[in-house]
């Protein structure tokens, strides 16, 4: 079976990120994997990015959408589109159970048909702002 680098990114967002079907993580990420993106707080392998998954679900319902990506030789970049469900705390907002999305970057390096390195652009000031911009599911008029 010959899957492209790209079609292993795609996977690996469906199946962790979207899906979180942790049981899975070992078929995409490799054992020295690095992910340069993780708060200081959360070690840079795939168990702290497996705790920042499972983090980040406490405060959003979220699914990514690939909006586009690139591949050359090892190196993968997606622009992608989260769409956001504000379930829990987060930057100390209470909840608002507003849907929100923003854009962001991902920039992933293989080896041999695993992913070694991560790297990511999301703004999370863009969520921030959102967010107060709601109260109690109504938009607030400035």
């Amino acid at each position: 079976m010959n899957t492209s680098n790209s079609s292993i990114v795609n996977n690996f967002i469906e199946d962790i990120w979207n899906k979180n079907l942790f049981e899975k993580i070992d078929t995409y990420i490799s054992n020295d994997y690095i992910d340069h993106s993780l708060p200081p707080n959360l070690a840079p392998n795939k168990t702290g990015m497996q705790q920042w998954i499972t983090g980040t679900g406490k405060s959003f319902e979220h699914t990514t959408i690939i909006e586009t990506i690139v591949s050359e030789n090892n190196d993968v970049i997606i622009k992608i589109k989260l769409n956001l469900k504000h379930i829990g705390m987060w930057r100390n907002i209470e909840p608002t159970y507003q849907n929100i999305s923003v854009v962001g970057y991902r920039c992933f390096k293989l080896k041999n048909r695993k992913i070694i390195a991560h790297w990511a652009l999301i703004d999370g000031n863009a969520i921030e702002n959102q967010l107060k911009t709601t109260k109690n599911g109504c938009k607030i008029q400035q």
